[in-house]
């Protein structure tokens, strides 16, 4: 359609949205289906966050808030940095968006020029390059495979620098896969980094506080003070408060690139929800027992697919270090037959079959820039995960 943008025609849609909406139609229409495609924790925000919310309301927090926004968030925010990853920020350095998404997008908006380029792992979150594009700049990948748990290595980072790179994105726990970056492996991509001084680092840690067993979390800031000032440190309350649907995240970083976040964001959608933001400064500031408590049923849940995915015929199921997702391959399955007389000639078709087969709705691994694997989101209770296991068992065991 002439009257569009042609920006749109760099822009694809987003697959872990489109196979979430799939699933509910099918659902609608009487099948019995298991949706894993979401990255949505099935817990309740905890209630002292939503009695936070609600003694805002009655106080009468309900006007326009300052675009970057409410003071005690953005002290919160800076409490957290300080506490949790040793980084020293004041509020100012700070800014609170409407979720992730909205710091990512706003970050790009800012700083990026036609030609600059982004360095992104594969496999990444979908909404990355997509961004990357709108904002006029060229995403150039680092790939990464299932022999070293999917993680970014300092040769393969080397490689992808250029005099136009100006952004790497770092996301640790990663969506899709699980990874996250030990302070060494961290420390081993800064050495690269502190070589090639127009670089800066976009580190999406929003699933900061899902790693398990004795994983320490670290973010690169932390690890390399010098790179403080060229690095936006981004998160959220999201996944590790059950807080998707409230929309904010968070960044800190250079005052200079948050004072032009900001400027974006004033002619954009200006602040936050105010209520969503006095639920955040709960969700920061008070208890994080639910924190711990999530974790531990998010790791026995993880253990659980992860054992059997690895018992289903030509499936290979690395266990991850954080987040919700597993990102398993299905590399031996390619050029089998599903019971409908289709060959399974890639993920984007293997993930098909399985939908329509068994009523399994996961995600191609594609999508994410890697395939044959698929990504399956844990986030719901065992006794969906152990159902769905079982019908991709009974799937790959019907293959010929």
């Amino acid at each position: 359609m002439a009257f569009l943008a042609d920006a749109l025609a760099r822009v694809k849609p987003s697959a872990t949205i489109a196979v979430t909406q799939k699933a509910r139609e099918l659902k609608a229409k009487g099948r019995d289906v298991i949706g894993l495609g979401a990255g949505e924790p099935d817990f309740d925000t905890p209630d002292n966050i939503k009695e936070a919310a609600i003694a805002a309301i009655r106080r009468g927090e309900t006007k326009y808030p300052p675009v970057s926004g409410i003071a005690p968030l953005r002290e919160a925010v800076a409490s957290k940095f300080k506490r949790e990853n040793n980084l020293d920020y004041r509020p100012e350095q700070t800014i609170v968006g409407t979720g992730g998404k909205q710091i990512l997008f706003n970050a790009f908006m800012a700083t990026l020029n036609p030609g600059d380029e982004v360095v992104i792992p594969r496999p990444y979150w979908v909404s990355y390059p997509e961004m990357v594009a709108l904002c006029g700049g060229t995403a150039v990948y680092a790939d990464t495979s299932i022999d070293n748990g999917f993680k970014l290595t300092p040769e393969a980072l080397a490689k992808a620098i250029t005099p136009k790179t100006k952004w790497l994105v770092m996301n640790s726990p990663s969506n899709p896969s699980g990874a996250a970056y030990t302070g060494a492996e961290l420390r081993a991509l800064a050495d690269v980094l502190m070589k090639h001084h127009h670089v800066w680092v976009l580190t999406d840690d929003m699933y900061e506080h899902l790693t398990y067993g004795d994983f320490v979390f670290r973010t690169i800031a932390e690890v390399e003070p010098a790179l403080y000032n060229r690095t936006l440190t981004m998160n959220g309350v999201s996944k590790a408060y059950a807080m998707t649907g409230w929309r904010i995240g968070y960044a800190a970083g250079p005052i200079e690139l948050i004072k032009a976040m900001d400027m974006i964001q004033g002619q954009q959608t200006s602040g936050a929800t105010t209520v969503a933001q006095w639920a955040a400064v709960e969700a920061l500031n008070g208890p994080q027992d639910f924190v711990a408590k999530s974790r531990v049923v998010f790791q026995g849940r993880r253990d659980l697919v992860v054992s059997m995915l690895n018992q289903a015929r030509g499936i290979s199921c690395p266990s991850p270090e954080g987040a919700f997702y597993v990102f398993p391959s299905c590399a031996a399955l390619i050029g089998k037959k599903a019971q409908s007389g289709k060959v399974i000639d890639s993920d984007e078709t293997f993930v098909s079959e399985l939908l329509e087969q068994e009523g399994v709705a996961v995600v191609h691994g594609s999508a994410f820039g890697l395939g044959p694997n698929f990504r399956i989101s844990y986030a719901t209770s065992e006794a969906l995960l152990e159902e769905a296991c079982t019908r991709i068992q009974r799937f790959t065991a019907s293959l010929s």
